[in-house]
Parts: C-alpha cells; sequence; structure tokens
C-alpha cells in the first residue's frame, strides 16, 4: 500500500470519527433539553367559555393561537380576543389584543401591543378605549394600565396617562395627564 492511500484512509477514518462525535453530541444536546421550556399543550383557533358561581357566563375567550405551560401556569395567547360579561349583567365588553398572557393563579390576563376595549351595549356613552398595555383580573372584573389612554366616546374623546377601570360598577378613571373634548352635533 502506498503512502497516499494511507494518507485517505487515515483521512476519511478522522473525518468519520469527527461526525460521529458531532452527531452522539447533538443527541446528548437533544436529550437534555429541558422540557417545561415545551408547552404542555397548543391550540389554534382557540374558543372558550367561563362560567361564574351562578352559572352564568362571566367571559368567553377566543385566540389565534395558545400554548399553556402547566408548570407555571402561564398561557400565552396570540391575537386574544376576551367578551367580559359584569356581575351585574350591565352591558358587555370585547377586549382585544396581538399577545395575552393569563395567569392561572391569580386570575390576571396581561395584554399587549394594540390592545382595543370596546363596549358591546349601545346604550353606553363609553364606546372605545385604546392603549398598548392592559391588566384585566378576570375575578373582579378591574382593569388597570399605566400606559397612554384614548377614550372615544358619544360626542367626547378623552386622552391621559394610567386607567384604574371597574366593569362592574362602569367606572372608569384615568390617572393623570388627562385631556377631553366635547362635541355636540
Amino acid at each position: 500500500m502506498s503512502r497516499v492511500s494511507i494518507a485517505i484512509i487515515l483521512l476519511f477514518s478522522t473525518a468519520l470519527i469527527l461526525y460521529w462525535q458531532v452527531q452522539s453530541k447533538k443527541e446528548d444536546q437533544a436529550r437534555n433539553i429541558d422540557i417545561s421550556q415545551r408547552p404542555d399543550y397548543i391550540v389554534e383557533d382557540l374558543s372558550g367559555i367561563e362560567y361564574n358561581k351562578l352559572g352564568q357566563i362571566s367571559s368567553r375567550v377566543s385566540a389565534k393561537h395558545m400554548e399553556h405551560f402547566d408548570n407555571t401556569n402561564m398561557t400565552y395567547f396570540t391575537q386574544p380576543v376576551y367578551l367580559i360579561y359584569p356581575d351585574n349583567r350591565q352591558g358587555k365588553w370585547r377586549i382585544q389584543a396581538k399577545k395575552g398572557t393569563l395567569n392561572k393563579i391569580t386570575g390576571k390576563v396581561t395584554l399587549e401591543n394594540n390592545v382595543i376595549i370596546d363596549s358591546m351595549s349601545p346604550d353606553q356613552p363609553l364606546r372605545t378605549v385604546k392603549t398598548d398595555f392592559l391588566e384585566l383580573d378576570l375575578n373582579t372584573k378591574i382593569m388597570t394600565s399605566n400606559k397612554h389612554i384614548y377614550i372615544t366616546g358619544v360626542d367626547f374623546t378623552i386622552e391621559g396617562k394610567g386607567l384604574y377601570a371597574d366593569l362592574n360598577t362602569q367606572t372608569v378613571k384615568l390617572t393623570s395627564q388627562v385631556e377631553g373634548k366635547y362635541e355636540t352635533k
């Protein structure tokens, strides 16, 4: 056997051993991936209903995509839409955003990116609230935000920073930098 043949065999053997080592490391890394980083379940085109203790609808949720993690009790939504029914059954509200997170332990929903809150009751003077961030407590039906708020209603617009809204009592408060315009037709 010539030196060239021996060199080719050694080169080929070395390449084969290196390839085998890389593949075995990839398999070990795949086995060592933390399972807690994977969602326990994923749902596309989600639709769900939550009832109160009296058997009445408390809220409805729909989303384009949802991932739930049991170990943290967190659920992440893409394009969530919540329909909220106050305890006194006075009115109904639709809340939508691009992203949402539900903490199942606290019952709080965090909505981000183009959050729009619409009154679904035609007799409500307040029509739409817009912001980039909102926290909603599904148990108490209280919404809060520390971001810029833009409100439109029947013949008025209001802007400000910070929001406290109780959907059960139908009260909305802007906490600072409030400016409003009233227009009669």
